[in-house]
């Protein structure tokens, strides 16, 4: 039998009633069997300050060391003004530091997104892509999950209800799940 792949999930929104955290949410649902996947929320991780970099604060630790132990990464993006949330940019600051840390490298990682716009975070998702080039994570390319009327498809007990993204996102996982085997075994 074939190891199981962990994958940890994080969503880049801390709204209680996040679509993006909806999407992870779906995600535990839809793994495959050769597959888990753990949620990591932001909350509680402080806005980044080098000085504290060599000795980070504890939920940074506990970020970092659930970055270490995924055989996968799993992002979810909501988009605001056209790019990442802030939240999400301070907490991956905070794991790629200090400089030649390598949470980061060589990490498979996919990144899905949601948002009530009609362009369902496509560009919040491709500034998220930019800044995992210089960390060296292995970003899956394709299928591309990009929500858009979020607020129609999940509904207010945050369940994802659309049948064709719940599709897309079992494609998403069985692809991270085959793109990590080729990566790291």
């Amino acid at each position: 039998m074939e190891q199981k792949i962990t994958i940890l999930g994080i969503p880049g929104s801390l709204r209680k009633g996040s679509f993006n955290k909806a999407l992870l949410e779906a995600a535990t649902e839809l793994l495959p069997n050769d597959a888990v996947l753990e949620i990591f929320g932001l909350d509680g991780i402080p806005l980044y300050n080098q000085d504290l970099e060599k000795d980070p604060p504890e939920r940074v630790r506990q970020f970092k060391e659930k970055i270490k132990a995924a055989d996968a990464l799993l992002l979810a993006t909501p988009e605001y003004n056209y790019s990442i949330p802030g939240v999400l940019k301070n907490a991956i600051d905070w794991a790629s530091r200090p400089h030649g840390n390598k949470v980061f490298h060589d990490k498979p990682l996919a990144i899905m997104g949601a948002s009530m716009g009609m362009f369902g975070s496509a560009r919040a998702q491709y500034h998220l892509r930019q800044c995992f080039i210089s960390l060296n994570a292995h970003i899956l390319n394709q299928p591309e999950i990009m929500v858009p009327s979020a607020h129609d498809k999940i509904d207010v007990n945050g369940r994802l209800t659309d049948e064709k993204t719940r599709g897309l996102i079992g494609e998403l996982l069985v692809a991270l799940v085959a793109w990590t085997r080729r990566l790291k075994f």
